[in-house]
């Protein structure tokens, strides 16, 4: 009579839900922190899971816990709560009970039919990596990250603590119960899987032989096997009871992260960094199929109960569910991104461009808030993205040391490519364009600052003089200056014409991860990892110096930018908030908290009415700064 009821108040919720996600399709307004008018993006994939009845998914993702409709593709709705990223998800076995675990350190209990919040779980003392429910959901198992290095049992009805399991060594990736719930697998970042008598917590097996680490165990449905996916590229299985190696699978180039079996037990299923999901006879060790599609590492696998379906989630955007005979793709789900480095308006305030660690530039209508284009740019992740002055250029630069360090040109309304500049030989951590159009600088991890002529992608210049990887450059407003902020700690001012060094400015402990200039040109600013924003003023003679300090960040300042009129100024930290300061007086005016990850990069509107900005957490937030918004000050 329960099941009953409940699946009859599931459907009438999540029928409700469906036609307002048909009619509506507003997921971008559902649970905003206060003081935002949108969220562009869901944020980074960490685990994906099948209700039991196969009809829903739940994401855990950076920003919260998305719930699909599997046939649709419709999102349901985003749980939220937890105050940093979702690592793992898991329904319990009668689909009562959806439960998250954060690495805020708490594992969350939910009504799967309401949404409603039941218990928050605190005990854990890092971030909780992994959780699974015993196969009559009596037990929820957790487990905790490098400074915790436990498994933990709790009463899955009451939220209440029961055992705590101690003997791994370091970070514990993944949990999973046997089918008959007596024994508990884990692995971890000390190499090793160990089984545990469920009911006592009496260690019984310690199982060795991966070279690297474990990031998720799985037992296969009749018990008698346990998969391990490694670091090392490979895949162990091991015989559950007696804890002897059966068969070590080889066909990954790179990290398997994720590892399932189907439901009769036939198939096992490997998703790796490498991109690829490969299938594998568990019986006999036999590699049989390799499934291709995705453009980005496999972060996380599993089977529909019915065994007819296979979802992954990926690192960059992209939700996969796949016909399990055929390896067709029937339904994409997108909309996820990976961390987002750099946010930049339009000199029209009419589109907004995102630059991601997944080597993509997203382009967004920032009335409809609608994804309009998707430039595929460094392989190896954008870093900075910005507009030319008269918005008909985007230029983007990222890659790693050796590998696409280059600066690309797009046509802005077309989003076609229009000419790619070489010459660095690090990361391109930041690009700017001059106020007139005609100069493009660009810095580097190699140390130095390059200056091109935009109209031929001709270099003019290379300068050098810092003593570490350069992370921004800013021009003045009137383009005879630009600073730029290092990895040395310094901030240095440079002649655009003749490339001469100007001033060497000297303060910041810790390395400048940012510099801007307020529109008069009279104020520069400059965030640190020390925690701290610097403005410097200029004398009469065009010299700057160090005016006053501002205090008040608790993480490292990742970005900083003034407001148009000049009267405000934003800056980004490492610990999720952004903080507004009086640009004159330095007094602080309020404090922006809704990401999950560290705020990245931070931009003005053309008007100042809206303030973007980009997190690794895999979203953008757009902020109202209209007069009458409230002072925002607690995390929500």
């Amino acid at each position: 009579m329960r099941r009953i009821l409940f699946f009859k108040l599931s459907l009438l919720f999540f029928s409700v839900l469906f036609l307002q996600s048909t009619f509506a399709q507003d997921y971008i307004h559902w649970s905003l922190p206060e003081g935002t008018k949108a969220r562009l993006g869901k944020g980074e994939i960490s685990e994906i899971a099948y209700s039991p009845d196969g009809t829903r998914l739940a994401v855990a993702s950076s920003i919260g816990i998305w719930i699909y409709d599997v046939h649709s593709g419709v999102e349901y709705t985003l749980l939220t709560g937890h105050t940093d990223p979702v690592n793992s998800v898991a329904f319990s076995p009668d689909g009562g009970t959806l439960a998250s675990a954060s690495r805020d350190k708490t594992i969350r209990l939910w009504d799967a039919a309401s949404g409603e919040q039941l218990h928050t779980l605190t005990g854990h003392i890092s971030g909780v990596n992994s959780i699974a429910f015993s196969p009559d959901g009596s037990i929820l198992a957790s487990s905790g990250g490098l400074l915790d290095k436990t498994i933990r049992l709790w009463d899955a009805v009451s939220g209440l603590h029961k055992r705590s399991l101690t003997g791994h060594t370091d970070s514990v990736t993944s949990v999973a119960f046997s089918p008959d719930g007596s024994t508990l697998a884990s692995g971890g970042w000390d190499k090793t899987i160990r089984l545990w008598d469920a009911i006592s917590g009496v260690q019984v097996h310690c199982l060795t032989g991966h070279t690297d680490w474990v990031n998720s165990v799985a037992f296969s449905p009749d018990g008698s096997t346990l998969a391990s996916g490694s670091k090392d590229h490979t895949i162990h299985l091991w015989d559950a009871v007696n804890g002897v190696q059966v068969h070590s699978l080889t066909e990954h180039t790179w990290s398997v992260n994720s590892v399932a079996f189907s439901p009769d037990g036939s198939t096992l299923a490997s998703g790796s960094g490498d991109s690829s999901i490969c299938l594998w006879d568990p019986v006999r060790g036999e590699y049989l199929q390799k499934l291709e599609g995705h453009t980005f590492g496999v972060r996380c696998i599993a089977f529909s109960p019915d065994g007819s379906t296979l979802v992954s989630g990926s690192f960059n955007d992209s939700i996969h569910l796949r016909d399990t005979i055929s390896g067709e793709t029937k339904l994409t789900l997108k909309g996820h991104t990976y961390w987002v480095n750099s946010v930049v308006f339009s000199p029209d305030g009419g589109t907004l461009a995102s630059g991601s660690e997944d080597g993509d530039i997203r382009l967004w209508d920032v009335v409809s808030r609608e994804h309009k284009r998707t430039m595929e740019g460094n392989w190896f992740g954008i870093t900075s993205v910005i507009f030319s002055p008269d918005g008909s250029t985007l230029a983007s630069g990222g890659g790693r040391e050796g590998l696409d360090t280059t600066i690309r040109l797009w046509e802005a309304a077309s989003g076609k490519h229009v000419r790619t500049l070489t010459g660095h030989t690090g990361q391109v951590t930041c690009v700017a364009f001059s106020p007139d159009g005609g100069t493009l600088a660009s810095a580097s991890q190699d140390n130095t600052i390059r200056l091109w002529e935009v109209a031929s992608g001709e270099p003019v210049r290379t300068l050098e003089g810092h003593k570490d990887w350069v992370s921004s450059i800013a021009f003045s407003p009137d383009g005879s200056t630009f600073a730029s902020g290092s990895g040395d700690s310094t901030v240095r001012m440079w002649d655009v014409v003749n490339g001469e060094h100007k001033q060497r400015l000297a303060g910041h402990i810790y390395p400048v991860s940012s510099v801007a200039f307020s529109p008069d040109g009279r104020t520069l600013a400059s965030g640190s990892w020390d925690n701290t924003v610097r403005l410097w003023g200029t004398t009469v003679a065009g010299f700057y110096f160090h005016k006053r300090t501002l205090t008040g960040h608790t993480g490292m300042v990742s970005s900083v930018a003034f407001s148009p009129d000049g009267s405000t100024l934003a800056s980004g930290d490492a610990h999720d908030c952004i903080r507004l300061w009086d640009a004159v007086s330095g007094e602080h005016r309020r404090t922006l908290t809704g990401h999950t990850g560290m705020v990245s990069s931070i931009a003005f509107s053309s008007d100042g009415s809206m303030l973007a900005s980009g997190s690794w957490d895999g979203a953008i937030l757009i902020w109202d700064l209209s007069p009458n918004t409230g002072v925002i000050e607690t995390r929500q």
